[in-house]
């Protein structure tokens, strides 16, 4: 069951450390404001991937379109 505020401790790699920090200095969030908007975006683009959905991604105004792949 979840509640409205469930409390988990995780175990990050150096790399998924550093990129949460750099997350939360390009926002102004909180690490968990982060983590929780990640998840989000996580679940949602499985939807898409597991649906008839895809997600795209333009590295620059004037880059084609690439689309992303999940493993």
């Amino acid at each position: 069951m979840v509640t409205a505020h469930t409390r988990l401790t995780v175990n990050l790699t150096e790399r998924s450390a550093t990129a949460l920090n750099e997350a939360s200095d390009l926002t102004g969030d909180t690490r968990t404001d982060v983590v929780n908007r990640a998840l989000q975006m996580y679940a949602w683009m499985m939807q898409l991937h597991h649906g008839s959905g895809a997600v795209y991604v333009r590295r620059g105004p004037d880059a084609d379109l690439e689309r992303v792949r999940f493993l």
